[in-house]
Parts: C-alpha cells; structure tokens; sequence
C-alpha cells in the first residue's frame, strides 16, 4: 500500500456528500495531506472532477435508499480491501424547500419528505459507521457527523425536518462517542453556520449582519476543522460538537 512521506500506510478517509460546498473542500484538504479520499453522493463522479482521485474512488449512492446504503457500505469494504478506515465524515445532507424556495415548517411537511430527509441525514450515518465499524476500529479512526447551526435554534431558511434531523445528529453523536469510543474509535460533530456555498438562500445578507465576525465562513474554514478531528491533534476530543459560525450564537 503507497506510504506517506513519514513511512506510515497511507491513511483513508471515506467522505459522503463530496460533491460541492464543505465536502469539495473536505476533499482537497485531506488529498493535500496525502490522504486516499473515497467519495459517496447521489452523482457519478464528475469528468471535471478537481482532485487527482479517479471514479475508482467514488461511489455513486442514493443515501434516502436503505437498501442501496447497504449495498454501497458493501462495495466501500470491497474497495478498502482489507484495509483501515481512518476517518469517516457524515457530510451528505437534504434540505427541501417549497415552492419558489420557501421553507417547510413541521405543519406543512408531508410525511415522504421527513422520512427522507431523515434517511439522509441521520440513518445513514450510523448505518455507515456501524457496517464499517471493524476498518474503523483496526485503525482506532475517527467519525465527524456534520451537524448544523440549524439543529440547536430555528433558522430562518432551513426547513423543520432539516432542523431536527440535524438536532437528532448531535444526540446520536454522544450516543456514538460513548459506545464506539470503548472500541478506540473518537466520534465528533461539527456545526457549521452560514457558509459561502451555492446553496446559500436569498436573505443570507441580513444574517451576515448579526454575526460578529460580520462574514460568511468559507468551506474550507469548515473542512481544517474536520481534518483536525480526524488527525492525532484531537486524540482526547471525543462527543465533541464544533461550532463553526462566527460568534452568530454568543
């Protein structure tokens, strides 16, 4: 297996929701530390695609699919072959919205959007951590489920399934910290605040106002924060949840 420049195997990171905003940065961060990065979204992996990485490290998987999920956590230990997982990061996320972009408050939601926003954004990542739970262990790794400042307070634009979704995130997170830490395996959560990303909604600027910093977060101002709790720079931090958003609570 290739080795780093410190003679240690090459570590692996397996990374959901890869495609754009904090995922695209997440990837370039750990490529740039000579991390193997092994993708998970909705869409096949792109030509244009900006790391060196090739589709032999992407999968293509419908996380809102039970099914399918179990099928992809399959091909992901065919892939590793054998080998440690060093980090997994629960990135991938929905948010629908209603017609004309408009948010989806707990009384308008139909039932077929909770379930599968939830499928999303809370079942996959422990079926993901629980189905890889031995690569994660032989490499004593680390999981980082991406939270958000959404789940803690209603947000004016993030729906109430979004929300709640992202609130039973961060209790799973304790959960996991707890049961996976006993196997040498750390278990945090990030949550993120208003970051400059294409999903962004109309009004964000009247946000940006109560911040402190008085700016939106960058991507990669996110993924440094992941990279270190998946590095030996965090090796006692364990239920931890980040947040990544300015001073926009304090």
């Amino acid at each position: 297996m290739p080795t780093s420049q410190s003679n240690q195997p090459r570590r692996t990171l397996l990374l959901t929701g890869a495609s754009r905003g904090i995922g695209h940065a997440t990837v370039k961060r750990f490529s740039a530390a000579g991390w193997r990065v092994i993708t998970c979204s909705r869409h096949p992996f792109p030509e244009n695609c900006p790391w060196d990485a090739g589709p032999e490290d992407h999968i293509q998987v419908d996380l809102a699919d039970e099914q399918n999920t179990f099928e992809a956590i399959e091909e992901i230990k065919r892939r590793l072959e054998g080998h440690e997982l060093h980090a997994l990061v629960n990135n991938a996320a929905i948010s629908p919205k209603a017609d004309g972009g408009k948010r989806l408050g707990s009384i308008d939601t139909t039932m077929d959007v909770w379930k599968q926003v939830f499928n999303v954004n809370f079942f996959a990542p422990i079926m993901l951590a629980r189905g890889l739970v031995d690569e994660l262990k032989a490499a004593k790794g680390s999981v980082v489920n991406v939270t958000s400042i959404a789940g803690s307070r209603v947000h004016p634009f993030a729906g109430a399934a979004y929300a709640t979704s992202k609130a039973a995130l961060a209790s799973l997170t304790r959960e996991m910290a707890s049961d996976f830490g006993r196997l040498g395996i750390r278990v945090n959560a990030i949550a993120p605040g208003e970051i400059d990303t294409a999903i962004l909604s109309p009004g964000t600027e009247k946000i940006v106002e109560q911040i402190p910093m008085q700016r939106l977060g960058t991507p990669d101002e996110v993924a440094k924060i992941i990279y270190v709790l998946c590095t030996e720079t965090s090796s006692y931090v364990n239920g931890a949840e980040i947040h990544i958003n300015g001073g926009q609570h304090v």
